[in-house]
């Protein structure tokens, strides 16, 4: 009789009706959110708090530069000395002094501008400064050697290599950051996900097996059939539980924002500048040229490969945490088994971003998107630059195939380490097992 739906039903109903089970996937997306409404709240505080910057111009070059923000105001003095001026900055309590001195050199007048202030400045604020005074001196210094700024400004020529295949596909630069960036969520979502539920399907057959509630069960259902029961069984409550967490993510955000008012998308100075950057006409157009790149990304095949692989290459490791859960008494003497499952996943990252990025259809990144150890990541790191379908079915065949093979070869494993007790094996016997 095939007890497999019972099992999956029992693994799952075991899993989320355990108490702490129901105390992580509530409290988890609570302390997260509380997080980031703390850091938005503090980063809204700072953000939103007015600064005035002093400005002493000896020079008299660059004080027109600087003009009022909502978040920045600048108070430039006029006829004073720099002892005097920190002397009023000080006692007015503002955020600094920015002292530009008097040089018949533009070179040599830009080796002593300073900023004087009580405490150390922000970052964003010093660049911001040094911005303005680059782009205006480096004007000045320009018209004193007689350039027509102007002239210079339209002489500028900007280069944009168009890319095309034989067959009339456009594509560009940003194109591979897009399809690079797809892969590395993809195999960073699988990574996780194998780490915290495989180990969650370990330590159950652990628990059962030294509880030695498995030696009941094992007496009216096939060892294959219970290590498939819990795989299965658990994931089941690993979406369950992470459909939960958006869930109760995306409400927690909607109340803090509107019963609290922190925004928790609050902009920092970074994302200010860069939305002040956009004003820029070469800004845009690059991206422009971004949302063309998501737009010509493969999205159904995308989105068929990775639901493919991902559940392809999450059996295939939980298969083997089972049989390491099978074959020892305790989570310590795991660690000698551990090592050689997590390497695949690691070298597969590793082949996704220094080889997949630069030669897509190589040599090296074919074979291991053909590996299926390796191919849930590097394969779907691949597919945005074009692969053909029948690759993508030979790797899914081959995953599917090692699949089906690691799940006989656990369950060898399964069948005699789960009524084992009290010894850490060995490699050496694990074979033997297989063998009986």
């Amino acid at each position: 009789m095939n007890h497999l739906p019972l099992i999956i039903k029992r693994e799952y109903l075991t899993k989320v009706k355990n108490k702490s089970f129901i105390i992580m996937t509530i409290l988890s997306p609570i302390i997260m959110i509380a997080l980031i409404a703390v850091v938005a709240y503090l980063s809204q505080l700072n953000n939103n708090k007015t600064r005035t910057l002093s400005i002493l111009d000896e020079s008299g070059l660059v004080f027109d530069v600087f003009q009022d923000k909502e978040y920045t105001k600048y108070d430039i003095l006029e006829n004073i000395s720099l002892d005097d001026a920190k002397e009023v900055v000080e006692s007015a309590g503002t955020y600094g002094l920015l002292y530009i001195p008097k040089y018949d050199s533009i070179s040599e007048l830009t080796k002593h501008i300073k900023f004087y202030s009580k405490e150390s400045p922000s970052l964003s604020i010093l660049t911001g400064l040094e911005s303005k005074l680059q782009a205006k001196l480096r004007d000045v210094k320009l018209e004193e050697q007689g350039i027509d700024i102007e002239k210079l400004n339209a002489s500028k020529i900007r280069i944009n290599i168009s890319q095309e295949s034989f067959i009339g596909e456009k594509t560009s630069k940003i194109d591979s950051y897009f399809k690079l960036g797809f892969g590395l969520a993809a195999g960073y979502l699988l990574f996780m996900f194998i780490i915290i539920y495989g180990n969650m399907i370990m330590r159950s057959i652990i628990e059962e097996k030294t509880s030695r509630i498995i030696e009941v069960i094992i007496s009216s259902v096939k060892p294959i059939q219970l290590m498939l029961g819990k795989i299965i069984g658990t994931s089941l409550a690993g979406l369950t539980q992470f459909v939960i967490w958006l869930l109760i993510g995306g409400v927690l955000m909607t109340v803090i924002s509107i019963v609290f008012g922190v925004d928790l998308m609050q902009q920092t100075p970074q994302q200010q500048m860069m939305e002040q950057s956009m004003a820029n006409p070469e800004v845009a157009a690059e991206v422009q040229n971004a949302m063309h790149a998501f737009y010509n990304l493969p999205i159904g095949n995308l989105i068929i490969a990775f639901i493919l692989f991902f559940i392809g290459g999450y059996l295939l490791y939980s298969s083997l945490y089972a049989a390491i859960g099978a074959a020892v008494d305790n989570e310590t003497d795991t660690q000698q088994f551990m090592f050689p499952i997590i390497m695949p996943l690691v070298l597969a990252v590793y082949i996704g971003v220094f080889t997949v990025i630069e030669d897509p259809h190589g040599t090296v990144s074919t074979i291991f998107s053909f590996i299926p150890f390796t191919s849930p990541v590097v394969m779907l790191m691949r597919i945005p630059f074009g692969v053909p379908i029948w690759q993508q079915a030979v790797s899914f065949l081959l995953l599917v195939g090692t699949f089906m093979f690691t799940v006989w070869f656990a369950a060898k494993i399964y069948r005699v380490g789960i009524l084992m007790y009290g010894k850490k094996p060995s490699y050496k016997e694990l074979l033997k097992w297989i063998k009986y």
